[in-house]
Formats: structure tokens, C-alpha cells, sequence
């Protein structure tokens, strides 16, 4: 998996951020079975101001978030709570995390940063591959992965 990560807001450094993309995405690569560099993403580590334009251009919604994604093309099988089917390698996609919002639900959780913000990219990562919660079935699904990959990181349920 390459992971090329840019990091506009310095604080991202800090909090190691290209370590914590490289490791989900592996994980989440490992957890479906698919060869650890299958793909490649590009994570944009960034601020609120940042991500709230991001979140006005793409989903119409003028407000931070934790994360967003973007995947290279729409992979979700239409079917709710089935699989995607595997993708075949190549660029997957891109994710954006915001440095405050990240922080601040960190703390409002009681949890470490890093496992807050490896959740995250675990779950925009999956994103890109094709999981979805728009019904009851598929978040269920991506959930339980998501929990999965997280326990293979030593990251606790976050559920």
C-alpha cells in the first residue's frame, strides 16, 4: 500500500499521522485479504477551516468534520449489507482528516488521539474500498469490520 500524506496543518506531525495511515490502511488491506500493495491512497492531514470547505464543496454541508473520503471510483455493490466485491489495484482514492475535530472528540471520548484518529482513517479507508452506512445492514458490516481491523492495531472497540 503506498500512502502518500500531506500534512497542511503542522500538528499533524506531532501526532504522527503518516504512520497511523500507513498502519490502518495495511490493516485494513490484511483484514479483506488483498495484497498489502495493492493500491495506493493519499491522506490530507488538515485543519477545520480547511475540511469545513471541503465539506461545503463535496456534500454541500458548510461545517467540520472528523473525516472525509473520496474514493477513485464508486465501488459500493447497491445491495444493502453485501460485500464489495475486491478491487483491483491501483489508486484507491483520498481521505481527509481534520486536526481539531479529531482532538476534540478525542478528548469529549476519553480516548488517546491515536486511537480516535487510526478509527478514523480505518473507517474512510473503507470508505474507499466500498463499505457504506447508509442502511442499517451495511453499517453494521462496516462496524464490525471496522472493529475488527481496530483490534488487530490494539485500538479498543470504539463502539
Amino acid at each position: 500500500m503506498t500512502v502518500e500524506t500531506i500534512l497542511e496543518d503542522p500538528r499533524w506531525q506531532e501526532a504522527d499521522l503518516p504512520d497511523l495511515a500507513e498502519c490502518a490502511a495495511s490493516a485494513v488491506l490484511r483484514r479483506l485479504g488483498l495484497e498489502p500493495d495493492a493500491g495506493e491512497i493519499g491522506v490530507l492531514g488538515c485543519d477545520d477551516v480547511r475540511i469545513s470547505a471541503l465539506n461545503a464543496e463535496f456534500r454541500g454541508k458548510p461545517n467540520p468534520t472528523n473525516v472525509l473520503s473520496w474514493p477513485s471510483e464508486d465501488r459500493t455493490p447497491g445491495i444493502p449489507g453485501k460485500e464489495p466485491q475486491p478491487p483491483e489495484p491501483g489508486e484507491f482514492g483520498d481521505i481527509a482528516i481534520a486536526f481539531e475535530t479529531c482532538m476534540r472528540e478525542a478528548d469529549e471520548q476519553g480516548k488517546p488521539l491515536s486511537d480516535h484518529v487510526t478509527h478514523l482513517l480505518v473507517h474512510g479507508m473503507l470508505h474507499l474500498l466500498g463499505y457504506d452506512h447508509e442502511t442499517v445492514q451495511d453499517a453494521a458490516l462496516m462496524e464490525r469490520l471496522e472493529v475488527e481491523v481496530l483490534a488487530t492495531l490494539g485500538v479498543p472497540d470504539p463502539y
